[in-house]
C-alpha cells in the first residue's frame, strides 16, 4: 500500500489519502468486523439505504432514494424488498400520488442503524484521540465540500447522459 503522506503537493497527497482510506473503510471484512461489533448483520449496501432515509427524515420516495445513492431507482426497489423482508423499511402510501408508494424506515431499522453508528463513532473517538475539536471540524469542512462536488459532478454527468438528476 502506498504511503499516503509521502508527496509534497497537498491536492495530490490527499488524493492518495482518500483513496487509501476508501479502501480500508470500503473493504467487506471491515464492514463485517465493525457490524459484527455492533450485533448488526445488514449489508454495506443497506446501511447506505437506511442513513440515506434517515437523512431524509426517514421517509421518501424510491426515485429520491435512487438519485441520492445515486444507483438506478430499479436497485433501490430490489433492495426496499429485502429490507422489507427484515422489517428494517416499510412501503407506505404516498399522500400526494395514490399511485406511488413511499419507503419509511421502522424503529427496528433505526435501532440498527443507530447500533452501527454508534460502533463506527467508538472506532473514530479512538482513532482521533488527541486531535483537536477545531481540527476535525476543518476536516469535516473540507470533506464535506468535496462530497457535494462529487454529487454535483454525477449530476452534471446523468444530465449530459439524458437521465435527468
Amino acid at each position: 500500500m502506498p504511503d499516503p503522506g509521502r508527496d509534497q503537493d497537498p491536492t495530490a497527497a490527499l488524493q492518495r489519502v482518500l483513496a487509501t482510506l476508501s479502501y480500508l473503510l470500503t473493504r467487506s471484512r471491515a464492514h463485517e468486523r465493525q457490524a459484527a461489533r455492533a450485533g448488526v448483520t445488514a449489508a454495506r449496501s443497506d446501511l447506505w439505504l437506511l442513513m440515506a432515509l434517515e437523512d431524509c427524515g426517514g421517509v421518501s420516495r424510491v426515485g429520491d432514494l435512487a438519485a441520492t445513492l445515486m444507483v438506478e431507482p430499479p436497485h433501490v426497489t430490489r433492495q426496499i424488498g429485502q429490507l422489507e423482508s427484515q422489517d428494517l423499511v416499510e412501503r407506505t402510501p404516498d399522500s400526494l400520488d395514490r399511485r406511488a408508494r413511499k419507503v419509511a424506515i421502522t424503529p427496528h431499522g433505526r435501532a440498527i442503524l443507530r447500533r452501527l453508528q454508534q460502533s463506527s463513532q467508538a472506532g473514530l473517538h479512538e482513532a482521533l484521540d488527541g486531535f483537536d475539536d477545531s481540527d476535525i471540524a476543518t476536516t469535516v469542512a473540507v470533506l464535506n465540500h468535496l462530497v457535494a462536488w462529487a454529487r454535483h459532478k454525477h449530476a452534471e454527468e446523468d444530465r449530459s447522459r439524458g437521465r435527468g438528476a
